[in-house]
């Protein structure tokens, strides 16, 4: 189970992560294996959705089990898929690195870390960097 504990860590030091390698102002969710929300904070000077698109990335990578950077992946294989997918997950998927998700150490899923600011693979490096400050392991696909 992803502890809340747990899941502050992660999004602490997901923002400091974008703060270190000055990116753009970062939204950072984090969810547990149930999809449901555990942390998220937003930096001063983000646009008014990038927590929406953060959640997308997150609700994604936990809805497959699969990384967003995999699910990106699969977009440009399989685009009805992944259209289709979408539609089931009510507009709510958003295939594209920086929706990673979290495991311990045996590999199970214990929720996914999404977020949305910078490019989104500076987006994926920080939630990995906040995973691993947790001591869990990151799964960006």
């Amino acid at each position: 189970m992803l502890t809340l504990d747990q899941a502050h860590k992660i999004m602490h030091a997901a923002l400091d992560e974008g703060t270190k390698r000055n990116l753009k102002p970062l939204s950072v969710l984090v969810l547990d294996a149930r999809g449901a929300l555990k942390a998220a904070a937003s930096q001063d000077g983000t646009s008014l959705s990038r927590d929406k698109v953060a959640y997308g990335k997150a609700f994604g990578a936990l809805s497959l089990g699969l990384g967003s950077r995999a699910l990106h992946r699969r977009a440009e294989e399989q685009p009805y898929f992944i259209s289709a997918v979408n539609g089931l997950l009510g507009g709510a998927l958003v295939p594209v690195p920086g929706g990673v998700l979290i495991k311990d150490q045996a590999g199970t899923i214990l929720g996914a870390v999404g977020i949305s600011g910078d490019t989104s693979d500076n987006d994926e490096a920080c939630a990995a960097a906040g995973i691993a400050a947790a001591g869990l392991v990151a799964d960006a696909g």
